[in-house]
């Protein structure tokens, strides 16, 4: 792996949920290290703490002691604003329920990010049509999410993760709340994002059908990382 390379690495983690008695140890020691322009799965068993990870790794949960750099950024040492600059420039995020403001467009759903930043959504017009054909949602722009397929409402959630042309995508069971056949499309939409534009994905899946798509499967178990 070269060093000069690598755009997520996290360091010796460890995270601990609760305290005393009733504290729970989820990662003790974790390692991953993440090459720019790879697409990588995380996978374990349910509990094992992988959707964890992926949160310290998106700066959406702070309470932990390691090391988390992220496009050059040690994300454990910064400051709330700072790290807000780091996931809207650096980061798009998928969930598995997608997340879709209801009284919103898709067209507003997707440019919604870019308006919370402050940036102009004039300058994001080009992008935002490629995004729709990539995703397929050229006829769908002026539709509401309950007018919507759970596939076609993940898409709008990967076109707004991606719409800001992030470095990485962090993705938690992207296709866990989708149909085989929903699923099989955000698997070749990502695979396409990652060969054609370059995107670096990190998803979480206990799906070995959704692993297969990506170019390296890494797997948590007790508290630590293999391969």
């Amino acid at each position: 792996m070269n060093e000069n390379n690598i755009v997520i690495n996290a360091r010796n983690i460890h995270k601990t949920f609760g305290k005393g008695e009733t504290a729970q140890v989820v990662l003790e020691g974790a390692n991953l290290s993440i090459e720019r322009g790879s697409f990588v799965s995380l996978m374990g068993e349910s509990g094992s703490g992988k959707s964890t990870l992926l949160y310290l790794i998106g700066g959406l949960d702070r309470d932990f002691s390691g090391e988390i750099e992220v496009a050059g950024q040690n994300i454990s040492s910064l400051n709330d604003a700072a790290l807000s600059r780091i996931r809207c420039q650096n980061m798009g995020f998928v969930f598995q329920f997608y997340n879709l403001a209801a009284n919103l467009t898709v067209e507003d759903n997707i440019l919604l990010p870019i308006e919370m930043s402050g940036r102009k959504p004039a300058d994001f017009r080009t992008r935002y049509e490629e995004m729709l054909e990539i995703t397929g949602l050229q006829n769908k722009r002026k539709s509401y999410p309950a007018q919507l397929s759970g596939g076609q409402q993940q898409r709008v959630a990967i076109a707004r993760a991606v719409l800001g042309e992030p470095q990485i995508i962090l993705a938690d069971e992207p296709t866990g709340n989708l149909d085989t056949a929903s699923g099989t499309e955000i698997m070749q939409l990502f695979r396409r994002l990652n060969q054609e534009k370059g995107i670096t994905i990190l998803q979480v899946t206990h799906s070995a059908e959704c692993a297969s798509y990506s170019s390296r499967i890494v797997t948590l178990r007790n508290r630590a990382i293999e391969g």
